[in-house]
């Protein structure tokens, strides 16, 4: 014999307990700056950048060795000769190749870090938008195009402080060789290099401070200690670089504009070198930029942050991560589930948008299924219909009202008249019974 559920069972059971303990999914976290992003999910804890930098650090280490060890395997079979640093050597082109992609291939660890460590979405290392705004990135290089040419033209109207380097020319195959791999490589190892340092190591510090510049101070000191120490002046520049590009990131809110910078910059210095013999192959970088440079390329970064600012209020560029959802308020709990103390279908967790049903939730409409009709104990993850209200007793016809008896005499003067009105007082709608 079957029964229909329609509550707990009677009987001297045990008070159920106040509430199932289901995770709930944290809130989201919004309207925040660009170097605050690490806290977009509310899943920030004080360990996360610690472990996510010690991770990417070694994510990068493994990346680089495999390359370096293919490119020794390879050189080796092949006989290549060895340089300086008794590595095998590809020659000009073939090193600079070697040295980007070296450089580039920390971009996926980066991503993947804040996905996998920081519990957050890879995008919002980009940007606060979730993803690398390409429109504004476009927007960006036109400054930039602009002061990297006039700084360099001002560079070449300027004595030398330094040694006097060969000018002489490659010829045009090894030329359009080297300009090819450095306009192929290098976009991605500007990137690279900013998700790193402006990217990773800005929010980083900023899941730890509110404030941008003591965020940006310790990435700069490290992208200039990454590129080697050459000169004050070089040092200095790179300082510089590093604090006005986290500057930008956390004033528009993304990598975009110090992407567009770095790519531009590496481009116009590296395509140049690609024309003349033997600079390729040299071993010097931005650190060990003289007086002359630093002098010329310092106001070129301040002119270029100038006018990506003025770029943004003029679009009134978003600069803090969108508004978190609102959450839905509670419904209270009626039936089985109010009985057993479980949480309405309005509690995190339990098919509000945004986070999903449960794994304990039955098959059928979110977050719990259909409700149950059928004979039998309610299956998992069903709910008991509601009890059918008790049907209201039964109402005894309304009596009539006594009559008076009426003479024939009456009844012939009234005629029809009499009948009408006794109908309208009964309500029967017919002849009264006489």
């Amino acid at each position: 014999m079957t029964t229909q559920f329609h509550g707990p069972p009677p009987g001297p059971w045990p008070a159920p307990p106040p509430f199932f303990p289901y995770p709930e999914a944290p809130r989201p976290v919004g309207e925040l700056p660009y170097h605050r992003m690490a806290l977009a999910t509310g899943r920030h804890a004080w360990w996360r950048p610690l472990v996510g930098t010690l991770v990417l650090t070694v994510g990068v280490f493994l990346l680089m060795l495999v390359l370096v060890v293919v490119s020794e395997v390879a050189g080796a079979a092949l006989d290549r000769p060895l340089d300086a640093d008794d590595m095998r050597s590809w020659g000009g082109v073939g090193d600079t190749a070697i040295s980007l992609l070296t450089i580039a291939v920390a971009l996926p660890p980066v991503l993947l870090t804040a996905r996998w460590i920081q519990a957050r979405p890879a995008g919002t290392v980009s940007s606060v938008a979730g993803r690398l705004r390409w429109g504004w990135l476009a927007r960006c290089l036109v400054p930039a195009a602009v002061l990297i040419v006039l700084s360099f033209g001002v560079s070449m109207l300027l004595p030398d402080s330094g040694d006097t380097q060969s000018t002489e020319w490659v010829g045009l195959p090894t030329f359009l060789a080297g300009l090819a791999v450095v306009c192929a490589g290098v976009p991605f190892q500007a990137a690279a290099e900013e998700y790193v340092f402006r990217g990773w190591l800005l929010q980083a510090a900023g899941a730890w401070v509110r404030w941008p510049w003591i965020a940006a101070v310790p990435q700069a000191l490290l992208f200039a200690a990454a590129h080697g120490w050459g000169t004050v002046w070089g040092f200095a520049d790179l300082v510089v670089f590093g604090v006005v590009c986290a500057m930008l990131a956390v004033r528009t809110g993304g990598l975009e504009a110090g992407i567009a910078l770095h790519v531009l910059n590496n481009l116009m210095s590296m395509g140049v070198a690609a024309g003349i013999a033997g600079a390729l192959e040299s071993d010097e970088t931005a650190a060990d930029l003289d007086w002359v440079g630093a002098a010329v390329d310092i106001p070129m970064i301040l002119l270029y942050a100038a006018a990506v600012l003025w770029l943004a209020r003029r679009r009134r560029l978003r600069t803090i991560s969108p508004p978190a959802p609102e959450t839905p308020a509670p419904v209270a709990p009626t039936g089985a589930r109010a009985a057993y103390g479980m949480p309405g279908p309005g509690v995190p967790g339990y098919g509000v948008p945004g986070y999903g049903a449960p794994a304990h939730a039955g098959r059928g409409a979110p977050p719990y299924g259909p409700p149950y009709a059928g004979p039998g104990p309610v299956p998992h993850g069903g709910t008991a219909p509601p009890p059918a209200p008790a049907a209201p007793p039964p109402s005894a016809p309304p009596s009539a009202p006594p009559t008076e008896p009426s003479t024939a005499a009456e009844s012939a003067g009234t005629g029809g008249t009499g009948t009408a009105e006794r109908a309208d007082e009964t309500g029967n709608g017919g002849p009264a019974a006489g």
